[in-house]
């Protein structure tokens, strides 16, 4: 007897400000993935208004991309997606396609094998690892230590309410944080040394 082919149920993101205001992207709905919620997003682009506009993005944890593709359409200059699961980086491909957002690049690695090597300054950062995995503080320091951080550039962490962010540089400023359920979520400003 033949085995049926594994299917994997797709999910939907919305964006919601921009020029792409109400379009669905459809989203694996795999283990351990969770796009940022509509709320989240909403106060996240409020804080980022002055900002975002012409922003060289990188999402290290791109997942859906929700948040990369909210940024693309409130008129980021790009966004460069990091994404380890294959499928996930192929449906990214294919979102920005559907978008035909030809200022997105798709990276399919690791983030801490890219984030290991020099990189480009980019202005805003987006870090939504998965919970619980210990990347976090990683994360941030070859961020800093790499090249890959513009002078004052703007750095969004989502991360677990219970789990206090430890080892952040002493030249990023908090500039806001919230917590809505088990989800803390922190931007920051990264200053000149």
């Amino acid at each position: 007897m033949a085995k049926k082919p594994q299917t994997t149920s797709l999910g939907q993101i919305r964006i919601i400000g921009g020029k792409w205001r109400g379009r669905k992207l459809p989203v694996r709905d795999s283990e351990g993935l969770r796009p940022t919620t509509d709320r989240i997003k909403e106060t996240l682009f409020n804080w980022l208004m002055p900002v975002v506009q012409d922003a060289r993005c990188l999402d290290c944890y791109a997942g859906s991309g929700s948040l990369g593709f909210e940024a693309l359409s409130r008129f980021a200059n790009s966004v460069t997606f990091i994404e380890l699961d294959k499928q996930n980086a192929q449906l990214l491909s294919d979102n920005k396609m559907r978008l035909q957002a030809d200022n997105a690049t798709v990276i399919n690695n690791s983030s801490l094998t890219v984030l290991n090597q020099m990189g480009t300054p980019f202005d805003l950062v987006f870090i939504d690892p998965p919970f619980r995995k210990g990347l976090l503080n990683e994360t941030i320091q070859l961020l800093e230590n790499n090249q890959w951080l513009a002078d004052e550039s703007w750095i969004y962490i989502e991360s677990e309410a219970e789990s206090p962010l430890t080892d952040i540089p002493a030249n990023w400023q908090l500039h806001r944080e919230k917590i809505a359920g088990q989800v803390a979520y922190r931007l920051f400003i990264r200053n000149r040394l």
